[in-house]
């Protein structure tokens, strides 16, 4: 990374110290956990099954990013934040086939999924793949992990589902860029998998953004 470009930013969420990751996900030091949202495995084939012409090979990239971010921060766990399937086309043979070989590369790894909206239409992954499966809110510690970020839970809560973007303004037009939304009560997170698109989000006064650009992260100014 170049000089002065950042791979994360350190925040304190209900106590805990936790890491926004350029990467689009966050790490969680005390406990050895990455928390992900919105990986969306399958998608794409969901789309080409529609006959809609959609770029191959998406389930390849999310595999190859689950990799380098296992590669660069000591894990034990990860938790997916819903919609880790988006259709019933993510059982096809060679998805399957891919993600149950990524999973023997790393048996030792909890894994734990927050069932979202996709997944239930989807259904829950292969039982080969041995993930946990868990209804929103589920509580670790001071943290509520969920799918939805309106979801009514007693800790603070991680979400996914909205997919949120930044639009940085510029003399020419700017940028829509991958961000974090802090607030005094939850934190919503980039969607993580390839192909999800993005939605716009105007923060309140109380909230925070950190938006990822070019493997860097940084925080915009109130």
């Amino acid at each position: 990374m170049s000089e002065g470009r950042q791979a994360y930013c350190e925040v304190e969420l209900a106590g805990e110290r936790l890491w926004l990751l350029a990467d689009k996900a966050v790490y969680w030091p005390a406990r050895k956990m990455l928390i992900i949202a919105d990986i969306h495995f399958g998608k794409a084939a969901a789309f080409r099954a529609l006959g809609v012409p959609v770029p191959r090979g998406t389930t390849t990239q999310n595999l190859l990013a689950l990799d380098a971010l296992l590669a660069t921060y000591a894990c034990d766990a990860i938790i997916f934040l819903g919609d880790f399937l988006h259709a019933r086309a993510a059982h096809a043979a060679a998805t399957v086939a891919a993600m149950l070989a990524w999973r023997a590369r790393h048996p030792h790894l909890l894994l734990t999924v927050v069932r979202g909206n996709h997944d239930a239409h989807a259904g829950d992954p292969a039982a080969a793949l041995d993930m946990r499966m868990a209804d929103e809110p589920h509580q670790v510690g001071t943290l509520a992990f969920c799918h939805h970020p309106d979801t009514p839970a007693a800790g603070y809560v991680l979400a996914g589902h909205v997919h949120p973007v930044f639009h940085l303004r510029a003399a020419r037009g700017g940028l829509r860029l991958p961000c974090f939304l802090l607030g005094p009560g939850r934190a919503i997170l980039p969607s993580f998998g390839a192909f999800t698109g993005g939605h716009a989000v105007q923060p309140a006064v109380d909230e925070r953004v950190y938006v990822t650009a070019d493997a860097a992260i940084f925080a915009i100014p109130r």
